[in-house]
């Protein structure tokens, strides 16, 4: 007979456990001050019970980019107080996705060693702009940027998609404009 309650308690606890558990996602660049710190905020904001969000650096900058808690308050996500962090600080914690945003990221951590699936949406550095205006519009065009391909990866049935398909499909955001 079947039905309903088939299954043994292990079982079903762990399919409800399952269900509950947020998807991880680790972004990483450089200084965690700009790139990976804009992907957190709209990841956690954007992605609110249903994700977890992190970021860190390579090389941590001694603080967030101004102008990025700037174009975050901007829409809305207060993002102020934060402290950029390495990767040594997230190095031991499992994450469902990593996605490193910038070319150095990706070559100090070819390989992270708690993630399920890793892709790279590489994007040039805002910080490298000295001007402020140049400064101010180079961190808006990486939000513009960074919304689309987080709400790109949003759309997806995250919790349902295995490591080798997550990758794929989480790669091909990075070709979105």
């Amino acid at each position: 007979m079947s039905g309903v309650g088939d299954g043994d308690v292990p079982t079903v606890l762990a399919r409800v456990t399952d269900a509950r558990r947020r998807f991880r996602v680790l972004v990483l660049c450089t200084g965690n001050s700009a790139r990976s710190q804009i992907a957190e905020a709209l990841l956690a904001t954007r992605g609110a019970g249903r994700v977890e969000a992190a970021s860190a650096g390579s090389h941590p900058a001694p603080r967030v980019n101004p102008y990025a808690v700037e174009a975050l308050a901007e829409h809305g996500i207060a993002w102020e107080g934060r402290t950029p962090k390495g990767i040594d600080d997230v190095a031991a914690e499992r994450f469902d996705l990593v996605i490193t945003v910038c070319d150095n990221a990706r070559d100090a951590c070819p390989v992270f060693p708690g993630a399920g699936a890793q892709v790279h949406w590489g994007l040039p550095d805002p910080a490298e702009e000295r001007e402020p205006a140049a400064a101010r519009r180079a961190v808006r065009e990486t939000y513009d940027a960074l919304a689309t391909r987080v709400d790109a990866l949003l759309a997806l049935p995250l919790e349902r998609l295995d490591p080798a398909s997550l990758k794929e499909r989480a790669q091909a955001i990075h070709a979105i404009r």
